[in-house]
This record gives structure tokens, sequence and C-alpha cells, in this order.
């Protein structure tokens, strides 16, 4: 599997409009991240956001964090991270965007499959789920995971 860095960025894009609209881009708190915590907010769930997560050498900050369940939710979105459904290829003649692109899905490969190995469960939610499939995503995977015992928990 080609690891994010194997992919060398051609030289940055001469400054266009697209350009900078594309750096303006929030990384955390969009829209769709932000409707998910409120509802699962009101649903009871107690979560913490972009807490870092320190996993095979490198530094992870899920959107959503349940530490003592052990699950991450990542909220993607379909363009950064190319959804196969609506994901499209930027129109763009130095071919910088296309490879950045590329590495953002070889990066969430890798950031999962570190977390996975280190007991983590990953839940990733395109960005144009509906809100109930994807507060749907994240309970069915918030119950399948059990709150591990602590050392003064006697078990049942």
């Amino acid at each position: 599997m080609l690891m994010p860095s194997d992919l060398v960025l051609p030289p940055s894009p001469p400054p266009s409009a697209a350009s900078a609209s594309m750096r303006s881009n929030r990384h955390r708190d969009t829209g769709p991240e932000l409707r998910l915590r409120r509802a699962l907010h009101a649903l009871g769930h107690r979560y913490r956001v972009a807490l870092p997560i320190v996993t095979a050498g490198r530094r992870v900050r899920p959107d959503l964090v349940y530490p003592k369940r052990k699950l991450a939710v990542f909220v993607d979105g379909c363009f950064w991270h190319r959804c196969p459904k609506h994901g499209r290829a930027p129109t763009d003649p130095t071919g910088y965007w296309a490879v950045k692109l590329q590495r953002n899905v070889n990066r969430d490969l890798a950031v999962t499959a570190a977390l996975v190995a280190d007991g983590w469960r990953v839940t990733r939610i395109w960005e144009h789920e509906s809100l109930e499939e994807a507060v749907a995503l994240v309970e069915a995977a918030w119950q399948q995971v059990g709150t591990p015992l602590s050392n003064k928990q006697e078990p049942k």
C-alpha cells in the first residue's frame, strides 16, 4: 500500500480563486460534523472532539472520539476524501490537486489500519449521508464496543 508520503506533490499551482477557495475550507467544525455532534449529544452521547490519538507513530485527530469505548468517528468530505459517489477530479493542469487528494485517501487508509491495529473501532461517514444514516452508523458502532472494565470495577 502506498503511504501518503510516497506520492510527491508537484509544485503548487499558481495562485487562483479555486486554490484560495480550497485553502480556506475548514478542517474541523464543518456543517455535517456539527449536525452529527448535535444529534448525538441530544441522544445522550458524550464524546471528545478532535482528541489526539497517538498510534503507530502517528498523531491522529478523529472528528469524534469515545475514549473509553475506543471508538473513532471521522466525517469525510466528498471532495477532499474522494467519495466514490460524489468525488470528482479537479481540473488542474499541474496535477497538484489530484496528487493531494490521492495522498488524503492513502492517509485515511493508513490511519484506519493503524487505529484498528491498536484496538480502535473506526467509523467513517461521508458528508453526503443523511443525518439519520450518520447517527445510525455511530450508534451501531457505539453499541458494538463494550466499555472496558477498570481496575475498580467487578464483572457483573
